[in-house]
């Protein structure tokens, strides 16, 4: 008879597969309980235990122990071996042909080896973020509850292991070590050496002021909490050497070349919202407002937006930010609203004294360019627009496409934050269906990266809301409006209507399926080619 192999699932809701099938548990949460409890000691546990754990007075305690024995056998005694082991004294889940990945993260980490390899790591991250045997919590008597509490805290302080692990591993880049150096200190905000590894993540990537807002903020809640003063956690805190971004670095592409010459800066919105903001190239300006999702330090060398920033700043000043909620920017903020899109676009232009120059929207920028275009005409001398509309997905939506979007805005508040890119796998589809597998996988992680769950809800309820029609009349400069005519997330039809609603503009459709067109696609050579075209037969 054939022999299978069981993998125990403690972490998150308990689950028992054998040979990767699932195997169905009892309806019963105090047998289901007891499983997880035999799978996490690992050891043989007296009856009497058992019972004390699980069952009260006056209650059959045994019969119910053997009741629940009876149903776990039919779940872990798969192929005929037999995994539950029991005598008059004790019961034991026999793990010899079992995986608990509880139980091998413990181990992993006890072993201590110098150096875990990142992607085991951040499989590791992913499985300790969920609640250990979620669900259960009232599944016994108070004795179990004890045990459950210390176990939790167990698993914490493993994730935090696990967190210090990937912030302070040298193989990662500096991107990737500051989002788990920041992930470490908010799980642990009054540790010092959790803030000491932020502080450096942040200043060894160039952000000196986040890294001493860092440090400030660290030694606040130290002395709110009563901590003893600590000394700098960055004694050293230096400008990091000027290295001359014009001295060409052998096999290095003229992309990478120009990426070094990005400058970030910082402005603050008239409500106190600090908004991160980025210049490379030169010649004359070219401003793109922002869309979902943006990333200064991440999004230029990448597959989804690399190329086309790198045709951006070829022979302009490229300039770009990150709006409010996300990226570089401040995430907690009290409005997310087309008004504030329109503004922080405002206050990026206006710290950086521009007079003239054009603007690029895509997605919902192409609604924040037009809003802008229309109450400053004096500064816009053109619009180049890609895959926009006028009306968000609560405007004029039919009512099944209006229930779909409330359902994704539900997956967002409850699967966003979590490193299984399962539910950010459905956006990724829907703006680049006809992409590469690592594409998608780049832009599931981005997305993770990028923005909270909490402010992802907001966007998405934002961009329902948006309504530019009454501006588009206004325009009234050079407008170039591009739109693949199989793009799934916004239709073709709703980007001819955000051409035909502004006077003189020009309509292009594309031959292509994504939202976001792509540097390998042909859509996207024409796209780039029509785009310098238009901008010199219109002196923009």
């Amino acid at each position: 008879m054939k022999s299978f192999s069981l993998h125990v699932t403690l972490l998150g809701e308990l689950s028992v597969s054998a040979d990767g099938n699932p195997v169905t548990l009892p309806a019963s949460r105090k047998a289901r309980a007891v499983l997880g409890y035999l799978a996490a000691t690992g050891r043989p546990i007296r009856r009497e235990r058992l019972c004390e754990l699980f069952w009260d007075m006056p209650d059959d305690p045994r019969g119910s122990l053997r009741w629940a024995l009876s149903k776990l056998r039919q779940v872990v005694d798969q192929g005929g071996v037999r995994r539950i082991v029991a005598d008059r004294e004790r019961v034991t889940l026999v793990l010899d042909d079992t995986h608990v990945e509880l139980r091998h993260i413990w181990v992993r980490l006890n072993d201590d080896p110098p150096l875990i390899p990142p992607p085991e790591l951040r499989a590791m991250a992913e499985l300790l973020e969920r609640p250990f045997l979620e669900g259960l919590e009232h599944a016994g008597t108070e004795s179990f509850q004890q045990w459950l509490a210390s176990e939790r805290e167990s698993v914490r302080l493993m994730h935090l292991n696990v967190l210090r692990r990937l912030a302070l591993h040298p193989e990662l880049s500096q991107a990737e070590t500051v989002k788990w150096a920041r992930l470490w200190q908010e799980a642990t905000p009054v540790e010092e050496e959790a803030a000491r590894g932020l502080v450096t993540a942040l200043a060894q990537s160039g952000r000196l002021e986040e890294a001493r807002q860092s440090e400030a903020e660290f030694h606040a809640a130290a002395r709110e909490a009563g901590l003893p003063a600590a000394g700098s956690l960055l004694p050293d805190l230096l400008e990091p050497p000027e290295i001359d971004p014009s001295v060409e670095r052998p096999g290095e592409s003229a992309q990478h070349r120009r990426l070094r010459k990005q400058k970030i800066g910082f402005c603050r919105a008239s409500d106190g919202a600090r908004i991160a903001y980025a210049t490379v190239g030169e010649g004359p300006p070219l401003v793109k407002a922002a869309n979902w999702l943006n990333h200064l330090e991440l999004d230029w060398n990448s597959p989804i937006w690399g190329s086309t920033f790198s045709a951006c700043s070829e022979f302009r000043k490229f300039i770009r930010y990150d709006e409010r909620g996300n990226g570089l920017s401040d995430w907690d903020v009290k409005d997310i609203s087309m008004e504030a899109f329109v503004r922080d676009l405002e206050t990026v232009v206006d710290a950086l004294e521009l007079k003239r120059f054009p603007l690029l929207g895509i997605s919902q920028g192409c609604a924040v360019s037009v809003e802008y275009a229309a109450r400053h005409p004096e500064r816009v001398t053109g619009l180049v627009l890609i895959a926009g509309y006028a009306t968000g997905w609560r405007i004029g939506a039919s009512a099944e496409e209006q229930a779909r979007r409330e359902a994704v805005l539900t997956l967002t508040r409850h699967g966003w934050g979590t490193s299984n890119p399962a539910y950010r796998h459905i956006f990724s589809q829907t703006f680049m269906p006809d992409s590469k597998p690592e594409d998608l996988e780049w832009f599931d992680e981005f997305q993770r990266q990028t923005t909270s769950p909490e402010n992802a809800v907001r966007f998405q309820e934002a961009f329902g809301d948006i309504d530019v029609r009454e501006s588009l009349a206004k325009v009234n400069v050079p407008t170039i409006v591009f739109h693949a005519r199989g793009d799934r997330r916004i239709s073709v039809d709703q980007g001819r209507e955000l051409a035909m609603g502004i006077p003189g503009a020009e309509f292009v459709p594309l031959d292509s399926e994504n939202h976001i067109m792509l540097g390998h696609e042909p859509a996207w050579h024409e796209c780039i080619l029509r785009t310098r075209e238009f901008m010199k037969e219109h002196w923009i």
